[in-house]
């Protein structure tokens, strides 16, 4: 059974930078497509980078140039370095796996921007 457990939220001032995680459980984890959403309070949840079994990343325009997602198959754990963070990043982080069963979800991590 796959599960996913995401960490590294926390508050952050405006500018600054945090690192998230996303450890899974399950194999074989180099094969999935991993991604990173997040939701705004009152927002529905929204795409923020995925990264392909190759290794190939896209990322929504709206995070491109300030997110970089990397994944680690040995540590069948997949990152979002974020930088330059502003208010409008604030959100919960839910990290998705596509797997051949279907589509998995952590629990999320809270990341805060304010000063």
């Amino acid at each position: 059974q796959v599960q996913l457990v995401e960490s590294g939220g926390g508050l952050v001032q405006p500018g600054g930078s945090l690192r998230l995680s996303c450890a899974a459980s399950g194999s074989p984890f180099s094969i999935w497509t991993m991604g990173w959403y997040r939701q705004a309070p009152g927002k529905q949840r929204e795409w923020v980078a995925r990264i392909f079994s190759a290794g190939t990343t896209t990322y929504a325009d709206s995070v491109k140039d300030r997110f970089t997602i990397s994944r680690d198959n040995a540590k069948k754990t997949v990152y979002l370095q974020m930088s330059h963070l502003k208010p409008e990043d604030t959100a919960a982080y839910y990290c998705q796996a596509l797997t051949p069963s279907g589509g998995v979800w952590g629990q999320g991590t809270l990341v805060t921007v304010s000063s």
